[in-house]
């Protein structure tokens, strides 16, 4: 009888799929996610816009209208070309895809997404994480050591970091960009929460590429990702976006959005804003300890052995978190909490405070 180990690579065996937790009754904390619905005034013109399409074609191959969007939007320099993706997923399989060649590394600090090296192992593409400090910052000289080390055709770096939340020092990080000898990415996901941006930083370095997604201003489920860079990498990644991978009612729905960007910006705004108020709160619950965040959730550490439990004790107060024990050595006993509106930051407040009086660990 046929097996599956029998044909896939041997990379590739005993994989595991990113696990989605079930979110049904539950105030939801664990995404990372605008936790706002859409602004007032897109609702009519939402539907109006949407019901019009003409879903019986194929979308704009090229994407032309929401990069337009993207661009007034984000500020996005007009030396930059830009490639779009069904989320900052696609756009790291694409660069994966591309680098991949035998004996080719990724080379990314960690703890880091796990998407990172989960992507790079399904693409058969090495890869060298390289941990942070015990303070969770960027080491920049094992950075560049590991990068002349290994000649990585990839580097990948997020900022702010995930899951850690803080925003790495940028002299640390352009001594990383300019080490790179293939692609560098920044990965600037959280960046609607952020202090600074790398933007600008496009015209210093040819190999920099900056990744972005509308995923964390409220659109999440539009399923949108952008890659801005130079011309000569983004053409040279074109060829291995599969056609029309857009589709046409993300492409409509996202430069509508765009248009009301403002909006969105407020939005992300008050999250900034209340990220202290319950960074605060939780930092005096008993046993708990709180890292500084610039994305739009927390870390926090509690005591040794019980995040599983307290986890699990959340999900029983009708709250869901994110378990992040066993993950990475250096996020042992944390947790991570989305900061959602103020009544449901309350509620994990609460609901934190009775599982720290009642843990019998």
């Amino acid at each position: 009888m046929s097996r599956p180990e029998d044909w896939l690579r041997p990379e590739l065996h005993g994989l595991q799929a990113y696990q989605i937790a079930e979110a049904d009754g539950l105030i939801k904390l664990d995404a990372m996610e605008n936790p706002f619905g859409l602004p007032a005034e897109l609702t009519d013109r939402w539907g109006e816009t949407l019901g019009g399409l003409p879903v019986n074609r194929y979308p704009d191959a090229s994407a032309r209208e929401v990069k337009q969007a993207l661009r007034r939007a984000m500020g996005i320099p007009a030396s930059a070309s830009l490639m779009l993706g069904n989320g900052s997923d696609e756009i790291l399989q694409i660069l994966m895809l591309a680098v991949a060649s035998p004996g080719a590394c990724l080379v990314t600090p960690a703890p880091g997404f796990a998407m990172f090296g989960l992507i790079a192992r399904t693409v058969g593409l090495r890869c060298v994480p390289v941990p942070l400090t015990d303070g969770f910052e960027l080491d920049a000289d094992a950075m560049v050591a590991a990068i002349e080390r290994e000649q990585p055709a990839l580097v990948i770096v997020a900022q702010p970091n995930n899951p850690t939340g803080n925003a790495f020092d940028a002299v640390a990080l352009r001594r990383v960009v300019a080490a790179a000898p293939g692609a560098m990415v920044i990965d600037e996901a959280y960046f609607p929460f952020a202090d600074d941006h790398c933007l600008d930083w496009l015209d210093d370095y040819p190999q920099l590429l900056i990744m972005r997604t509308v995923s964390k201003l409220g659109l999440a489920g539009l399923r949108l990702g952008l890659l801005a860079g130079a011309p000569a990498w983004v053409e040279a990644l074109e060829p291995l976006r599969l056609p029309y991978n857009v589709n046409t009612l993300s492409q409509a729905a996202a430069a509508l959005a765009l248009a009301h960007y403002p909006a969105f910006q407020a939005q992300a705004e008050a999250i900034r804003s209340e990220r202290p108020r319950l960074a605060s709160a939780l930092a005096v619950v008993p046993g708990v300890e709180v890292f500084p965040s610039q994305a739009n959730f927390l870390l926090m550490r509690v005591p040794p052995g019980r995040a599983p439990a307290w986890h699990a004790a959340l999900r029983e107060q009708g709250v869901l978190i994110k378990n992040l024990h066993g993950s990475h050595p250096q996020v042992a006993d944390c947790l991570r909490a989305t900061v959602g509106k103020p009544a449901e930051n309350d509620a994990l407040i609460r609901a934190l405070e009775v599982v720290a009086a009642t843990d019998r660990g």
